[in-house]
């Protein structure tokens, strides 16, 4: 921001340099475009992404049907523990064997994962394709959107970063010629250096 003020404040500065002048609109155009352009990008890829993603919500509802399941038997019980915690986590992969009906009226039997405690005889809801086969729950829209703002963010910052990136280079390679010429002029300067009458 001191380089951008620079701009106006050095206008009429008989030290200024040409690498200041330079340095000052370099960073105000980074500036500038980090405010708009990289803001404009995120947007842009926020849109992109949600559209996308809707588009995915929409699919996945048309294919994926919840159905009815019947615990047939526990593929295993695990023994008694103490801790509630590491009993949650076992409960919540709890698997068995359960029968269903699919979408298109056939029956299936196959070994479940599921999200509760069962026991045979109970019923509880899981998710198929058109064929029957267990799939995961369809995304919904809100998940949909938290996911594009996401992409939209980190698509803003990675474009930031890219032009902040870009401008600590172009101030890198200023720097690097400044003290080029300092060197030079130190060279200049000192073959002259405390001589009578040299002008220094």
């Amino acid at each position: 921001m001191r380089a951008i003020r620079g701009v106006w404040h050095w206008r009429h500065n008989p030290l200024r340099r040409a690498t200041d002048r330079l340095e000052a609109w370099v960073a105000l155009a980074a500036a500038l475009l980090i405010a708009l352009g990289a803001t404009t990008v995120g947007w842009l890829a926020g849109q992109a992404t949600n559209g996308a993603l809707l588009g995915t919500v929409r699919i996945q509802h048309e294919q994926r049907h919840l159905v009815w399941a019947t615990a047939d038997r526990l593929v295993s019980r695990a023994p008694l523990d103490p801790d509630p915690e590491t009993s949650s986590q076992r409960d919540a992969h709890r698997r068995v064997i359960a029968r269903w009906t699919a979408w298109d009226r056939s029956e299936h039997l196959g070994q479940i994962s599921t999200p509760q405690p069962v026991d045979p005889g109970d019923r509880f809801r899981i998710w198929t394709d058109d064929r029957g086969r267990v799939v995961p729950r369809p995304m919904d829209t809100s998940t949909a959107s938290t996911h594009a703002v996401l992409a939209g963010l980190g698509t803003a910052a990675a474009v930031g970063g890219l032009i902040e990136s870009s401008r600590r280079l172009v101030v890198w390679r200023l720097m690097v010629r400044r003290f080029r010429r300092w060197d030079q002029e130190w060279e200049r300067a000192g073959q002259d250096w405390g001589r009578a009458g040299a002008g220094g």
